[in-house]
């Protein structure tokens, strides 16, 4: 009694409900292998630790700027140069605890109530709990398996309405993997043109740099201005348990988003903070190490599933996920999920919990080892010789 109907009726995120369970195996004594979270196992990279030691041997351990340290804004510009060749003045940053958080400011200072966000079809799982909970609505434009997961301009052009504020896109995306061409970002961008009260493109960056087969991720502020930027540093940089992350917004929406930070948060992590340099700057040798060794697991999972009969409609070109279709086996791909957790001690995740589109579908993550994912793989087949007998290929 007496909590407020949008906490009571968020729903869970499901991911963390099977890494929950998993847990709970582990404490029983069951060995269990991670298949269902998008964490990397990798440890921090040396250069950046060794930033944060010297931070705390200097006594950064203060409150900092509510926008984030300067050296970590004017790092985030120079990032953007090099990479995508673009100007990001240091003052459209704003450094926060992870980009939940800025997910959070972002939508609060976008969305009245009953305006509008359209986002892919699946999606990743907490988009549409993020712009419901502060009174947008989501508006799921279908992509499909047969397209390569890819948006259709023209879908988003037909969704578009006067409540509309943004365009939200994901690329490299989670769950499936794609990474949006070239092509369709311009168009994209060009739905979005910078009018007063007109839709902005929000893009979340957060698995750039970790890109495939020879292809290259593209930032939305080569196509526009008119565009909101996440980013962080938990995936590339195996930093999850840092909480550091960042927003580029539109001038005009930096102060109001600043307001809110100080408020609810004050500053982003002090010593992530200035790790979040030296990851930037000194970093990128150990991200590509990392990126080839998830590139070596990324090809031998999609060989394993095919082998056991599992429909990958997509293989992933970006990030760590494979997006592999489980309705031959069961529709009811929570059921399924957590009937392969129980039964076998490999946790994945299911489709459902990244959109209505996510339904028949199982999300495996390579974040693991190639023996454990070797090990992941005998196990499923011996849940499916056992329970879907002829279901293997």
């Amino acid at each position: 009694m007496g909590v407020t109907e949008r906490a009571s009726k968020i729903p869970a995120f499901i991911v963390m409900d099977v890494l929950e369970r998993a847990q709970e195996l582990t404490a029983q004594g069951r060995e269990i292998i991670h298949l269902e979270v998008g964490e990397p196992d990798f440890a921090t990279p040396e250069v950046i630790t060794q930033a944060a030691v010297r931070a705390l041997a200097d006594g950064q351990t203060h409150y900092t700027h509510s926008l984030g340290v300067m050296e970590l804004r004017e790092a985030v510009s120079r990032h953007y140069a090099r990479r995508y060749g673009v100007e990001v003045d240091p003052a459209r940053v704003l450094v926060t605890a992870g980009t939940s958080t800025a997910m959070l400011l972002l939508f609060s200072a976008l969305l009245e109530t009953g305006q509008e966000i359209i986002i892919s079809d699946p999606h990743y799982a907490c988009y549409d709990n993020f712009i419901s909970f502060v009174g947008g609505v989501p508006v799921r434009v279908p992509v499909r398996a047969e397209e390569g997961f890819q948006f259709r301009p023209a879908e988003i052009g037909a969704a578009l309405s006067p409540l509309t504020k943004g365009i939200f896109i994901n690329s490299p995306s989670n769950p499936t993997g794609q990474v949006m061409t070239p092509e369709i970002m311009a168009a994209i961008a060009e739905l979005a043109p910078g009018k007063p009260g007109g839709p902005y493109v929000i893009s979340d960056e957060i698995y750039h740099g970790l890109i495939y087969e020879g292809q290259q991720e593209h930032s939305i502020l080569e196509y526009t201005d008119n565009a909101f930027v996440l980013d962080g540093f938990s995936k590339r940089y195996a930093m999850c348990g840092w909480r550091l992350g960042y927003v580029i917004a539109p001038a005009n929406y930096v102060r109001p988003l600043q307001k809110m930070h100080q408020n609810f948060a004050i500053c982003a992590p002090s010593v992530s903070q200035w790790a979040g340099v030296a990851a930037l700057e000194d970093a990128w040798p150990e991200v590509e190490r990392m990126r080839a060794v998830y590139d070596t697991r990324r090809r031998r999972l999609i060989e394993g599933l095919k082998e056991l009969g599992f429909a990958i409609p997509v293989e992933p070109k970006g990030a760590f996920y494979i997006f592999t279709s489980c309705a031959h086996l069961d529709p009811d791909d929570y059921k399924l999920a957590f009937d392969i957790l129980e039964r076998t001690g490999v946790a994945v995740a299911p489709g459902r919990d990244f959109g209505p589109g996510g339904h028949g579908f199982l999300r495996f993550s390579y974040c693991n080892s190639l023996e454990n994912i070797e090990t992941a793989l005998e196990r499923l087949g011996a849940y499916l010789a056992e329970h879907y007998p002829g279901a293997t290929g």
